[in-house]
């Protein structure tokens, strides 16, 4: 899940939102939303995980999984595609049938009331800087992925240069001549 923190963190953030055709309630009221911080936004930059919600569910086959999507009303939905306006692009499967959209804009975002994660505030949209296209999935998991890799190789990193400098200790000792 994506980490924000700092003064202003939170504010004009460039997002981007994936929107399955079949992630609606059956009243129609609630789309659940995939909303992620898009990767060329600064903050989103080294980021391991772009998702404003993300967490772990357990499939039918007994395999963990993710699921990323948090609950927006109509309402909310209307403003997030209003302050997108021609900035989207369509979400297709393997077959190049359209099963959902990609809407790129701009918002803040805060806690989620219930759970984890943060949610959009959709009283503050706008237009994105950023245009989508059909390399933006790509490119959001391409910079996750990046980062993951970074943040791995710091760790073994550090987890080494411990080893090392006990190695270096050792020689040392074992150069040292013996006082008498």
């Amino acid at each position: 899940m994506a980490l924000l923190r700092g003064k202003g963190a939170t504010t004009g953030v460039n997002l981007i939102a994936k929107v399955y055709k079949n992630d609606v309630t059956q009243d129609g009221n609630t789309q659940y939303v995939d909303v992620q911080i898009d990767a060329r936004d600064p903050r989103g930059r080294e980021q391991t995980n772009l998702h404003l919600k993300s967490y772990r569910v357990q499939g039918e086959d007994g395999r963990d999984r993710y699921n990323n999507g948090a609950p927006y009303s109509t309402s909310q939905m209307e403003e997030i595609v209003k302050a997108a306006g021609p900035n989207i692009e369509p979400i297709l499967n393997k077959d190049g049938n359209e099963i959902g959209t990609i809407y790129g804009f701009k918002g803040n975002v805060m806690p989620a009331t219930r759970g984890t994660g943060l949610v959009v505030n959709t009283k503050s949209v706008e237009a994105s800087e950023f245009k989508v296209d059909d390399k933006t999935l790509d490119n959001q998991f391409a910079s996750m992925r990046a980062s993951r890799e970074a943040w791995r190789a710091a760790k073994e990193s550090q987890a080494q240069a411990p080893a090392t400098e006990a190695k270096r200790e050792q020689a040392s000792e074992i150069d040292e001549p013996a006082a008498s």
